[in-house]
């Protein structure tokens, strides 16, 4: 007869913690904030970049198939949004004639946390071969100030 040890079972526990705090603690982004619902493999788009200067925050989304006059922007306090759609195919194919169908289409709805305030009244932004480009200029109180120093 085999002796028991508390340590057999401590393994498959800590799969199941692992997998209950996975499922139900903190998200960098909520699950609604997905694309192209319902899906096996809805995910967050466009994908996007973001980065800054001096001056001002830079975002780079690629979304390419996107119809540019469905594309909306809005900053609220320190959050960007941005909606959009990506058709199906041009023209009359119908959901029948498909013999395969791996891209997605369908509206989305993605939010970015902007790391600093902007000027929301001056937000820039062009869509070119499939990448957006956002330009969000920095308030006055979020630009960086020299300050000199006096050499006594």
């Amino acid at each position: 007869m085999a002796a028991w040890s508390p340590w057999h079972t401590r393994e498959p526990l800590r799969r199941e913690l692992d997998k209950v705090f996975d499922e139900s603690g903190p998200r960098t982004a909520p699950a609604f904030r997905t694309a192209f619902l319902p899906g096996r493999a809805a995910r967050r788009y466009p994908l996007m970049n973001l980065y800054e200067d001096q001056e001002a925050v830079y975002l780079e989304a690629l979304a390419p198939g996107v119809d540019p006059a469905t594309l909306a922007l809005s900053v609220v306090g320190n959050t960007l949004s941005m909606t959009g759609e990506k058709r199906r195919v041009a023209g009359d194919v119908k959901p029948e004639a498909f013999h395969r169908s791996e891209r997605a289409t369908g509206t989305f709805v993605r939010h970015m946390q902007l790391p600093v305030e902007v000027d929301e009244n001056n937000v820039h932004a062009d869509y070119k071969d499939g990448l957006l480009m956002v330009t969000l200029p920095k308030t006055a109180k979020a630009t960086p100030k020299q300050i000199a120093v006096q050499v006594g």
